[in-house]
């Protein structure tokens, strides 16, 4: 029976822990993945619109860096307008031959006529029909220098070069009111292109009202099978922006009203990161999860075993306690406990089987030696079914208490055959019983001892308190509602050690207290407190021995009278 039940408790307690470790595990790897990976999207997308931010911020520099070059080159220009004919060809040459990113310099009169051009290599057309490097209206409209958008330079006979131009006023008056540079548009063209976001991402320049710059893919633009919403982009101020799918970053270009657009795609720089970041930590999640099944299982194997041990040793115990010899066994802590109450217990049970069997023959001798042998078999069982119980339900703390309780109280019980023994030692041995009841009855009780610590230097019968204290239990405080209470006192009075037991139980009436006194309960199970009475009369004489005081619905006071008693030498045991 008892290995049934402790081969049951190792069962559910494997699988208790199996499951709790698993479980645990399985909760924390979860909160951990979450977690990490909502602080890792948030990285990762912080990084990509930090490197979308980066890759505009470089291109708008360059794109500054150009024009506030066409400027200072405007500047030279505007210089060279001021010297005369021969000079100012001059001037011209040189400028042009050190910029070759210059494609031509044109003049232009008040009325927008082209009246001079300067372009190495190039002849202009004889009948030009649309000059897109000039805009009267906007340059009568306009007092300061403008940039055109890129446009394709026509004003040559077979040279069509890709150029944007700054036009300027020129503030002398004269003959010449304007002049404009058509500079390549290669070279921005170029850093554009190079610039990659990603595997997929570019950029590209518009100006303030969503008009396209220039775009990588302009010729994709140009027959519809891509297209930009710049009317959405105009109306962002400079930043990063992201939706579902794309992460957009605008940046102004300094000097100029133009804007450097970033394009990168959610899916490559943030979304694929991430995918293969979870695969990663599926992958590790299934290597913990698998480790923890491993580990959980070794621990069920530590626990399994030695509890199936016990429980073969209790087995064998209970088949021949006499010849049953224990061998520890090992395990965790609480098993190596369990274990070594067990074999105290073990012990303690023997060495109180031999003491009662060598009572069993000098009991039949004195009426002392037959009073001492009521042992009450039914606590015992009780008590052992209590802490079979306890393991059964994994409280392995409360039951190595328990068997401690059980040692003690037999250890003190026996006492190497005396019947005297230390007041310590009595106490202890009450305190002992109190603490297997307060568990077998679930705490549905509370004690507390006052003791005077001069009465501990004296004697006292041996299992004096305790048949009191169970009476109490059984009589007094097992028909209670509310929990009950038992004290317990030791003081001097006199040449006297007064011990006093005192509850809030039911209470007795006259008639039983005489009838108890006299007879003994009617359902002896144990020592007794007639058995006290009269051990406590043999040993000191009829003047000592008990006192009852009781009160219905009230409680009772066991008052217990004996002389004070001091020994030279005594061992306890």
């Amino acid at each position: 029976m008892i290995k049934e039940r402790i081969y049951r408790t190792g069962l559910r307690v494997t699988t208790i822990l199996v499951f709790m470790v698993v479980g645990i595990v399985a909760v924390i790897l979860c909160c951990l993945i979450s977690l990490f990976m909502s602080r890792y999207w948030k990285s990762v997308m912080l990084g990509a619109r930090t490197t979308s931010s980066q890759s505009v911020s470089q291109v708008s520099n360059t794109v500054s860096n150009y024009l506030t070059d066409m400027n200072q080159a405007m500047e030279m220009v505007e210089q060279s307008m001021s010297e005369n004919e021969k000079d100012r060809d001059e001037l011209m040459n040189a400028f042009l031959t050190f910029r070759p990113d210059v494609v031509a310099v044109t003049s232009y009169s008040s009325e927008g006529e082209l009246l001079q051009c300067w372009s190495p290599g190039h002849t202009l057309r004889e009948d030009i029909y649309q000059n897109l490097s000039f805009n009267l209206e906007q340059a009568q409209s306009t007092n300061s220098s403008f940039l055109s958008l890129p446009h394709v330079e026509s004003i040559f006979e077979r040279y069509y070069p890709w150029v944007v131009t700054l036009t300027a006023p020129l503030p002398q008056g004269g003959e010449i009111a304007w002049v404009s540079l058509d500079l390549s548009f290669s070279s921005i063209s170029s850093h554009i292109n190079n610039v990659s976001i990603g595997q997929h991402g570019y950029c590209f320049l518009m100006d303030k009202d969503g008009n396209i710059v220039y775009h990588p893919q302009q010729q994709l633009l140009y027959s519809g099978l891509k297209s930009e919403d710049t009317a959405k982009l105009a109306a962002f101020s400079d930043g990063t922006y992201s939706d579902d799918t794309v992460i957009y970053s605008l940046t102004s270009v300094e000097g100029s009203d133009w804007r450097v657009v970033g394009v990168s795609y959610m899916d490559e720089q943030v979304n694929r990161t991430v995918q293969e970041m979870i695969q990663l930590l599926i992958l590790v999640a299934v290597i913990i999860l698998v480790t923890a099944l491993f580990t959980s299982w070794l621990l069920s194997r530590l626990l399994d075993r030695p509890l199936r041990g016990l429980a073969s040793a209790m087995e064998s115990f209970e088949s021949d306690a006499d010849h049953f010899t224990y061998h520890p066994v090992g395990g965790t802590r609480e098993v190596q406990e369990l274990s070594s109450s067990f074999g105290h217990m073990v012990m303690r049970i023997q060495q109180l089987m031999t003491t009662v069997r060598e009572e069993e023959v000098n009991l039949r001798k004195t009426e002392l030696k037959a009073l001492q042998a009521q042992i009450n078999p039914h606590f015992l069982y009780n008590t052992l079914d209590s802490i079979a119980w306890m393991c059964e339900q994994g409280r392995n703390t409360d039951a190595v208490k328990m068997v401690h309780a059980l040692a003690t109280l037999f250890r003190i019980s026996i006492s190497k055959g005396h019947e005297l023994i230390p007041i310590a030692k009595e106490i202890e041995h009450a305190e002992s019983y109190l603490q297997i009841q307060k568990y077998r009855y679930k705490n549905k009780f509370t004690y507390e001892f006052h003791v005077d610590q001069s009465c501990l230097e004296y004697l006292c019968n041996k299992i004096t308190l305790q048949p009191i204290i169970e009476n109490a239990i059984n009589h007094g405080l097992g028909l209670l509602v509310d929990e009950g209470r038992i004290d317990v006192y030791v003081q001097q009075d006199g040449e006297d050690i007064l011990f006093c037991v005192e509850d809030n139980g039911v209470g007795m009436s006259q008639e039983q207290i005489v009838s108890i006194m006299e007879h003994g309960p009617k359902d002896r199970t144990g020592i007794g407190i007639r058995n006290v009475n009269d051990r406590l009369k043999i040993y000191f004489g009829k003047e000592y021995g008990l006192h009852i005081t009781s009160q219905l619905d009230v409680g009772t006071r066991v008052e217990i009278r004996m002389p004070k008693v001091k020994e030279g030498h005594y061992e306890a045991k």
